[in-house]
């Protein structure tokens, strides 16, 4: 298991990975994938055996991004690190590799920031996931409904 960042060749594999993993994780064009590429604080991928397996897209405050459970930390806390998204291929899960990514991440914030945050669906329900969070340290803060009433998500966040 190889973790690096993510590069310009990654973004393709990135993208099919993420919708793959719809709807836990919401559906973005490749202007938003690449705009991410620039922009995020951490953004790494993990591979096995040369194979996408997973990546994890890590933002902090203070970017004009639009995403309502952004905002809503932005608007909450001073300071945090957001997880925005996760993805594990279907093949490669059950192996360690989302918690060798979130433990990555907590590893590059080392004295920057005392809180990791981000959410979790619960109108569609996503459990495992949900006990996944929890099973780690998160705890839910808040909830909010996003997309017109589609989805409700837990905010959750994990002191660091």
């Amino acid at each position: 298991m190889q973790i690096t960042d993510v590069s310009r060749d990654d973004l393709k594999e990135v993208l099919r990975l993420n919708d793959d993993s719809a709807p836990h994780v919401s559906r973005i064009d490749m202007a938003q994938m690449e705009w991410f590429a620039s922009n995020a604080h951490y953004f790494r991928v993990v591979r096995q055996q040369q194979q996408l397996a997973g990546f994890l897209i890590g933002l902090r405050p203070g970017l004009p991004y639009s995403s309502p459970n952004y905002r809503w930390f932005s608007e909450n806390y001073r300071d945090f690190a957001y997880i925005d998204r996760v993805a594990v291929s279907a093949t490669a899960r059950r192996k360690g590799i989302a918690s060798r990514l979130y433990q990555d991440f907590a590893d590059s914030l080392r004295d920057e920031v005392n809180v990791m945050t981000c959410e979790v669906n619960i109108r569609p329900p996503n459990e495992s996931s949900m006990r996944y969070h929890e099973r780690h340290g998160f705890v839910r803060v808040a909830t909010q409904e996003t997309e017109g009433g589609k989805k409700e998500v837990a905010l959750l966040e994990k002191k660091l």
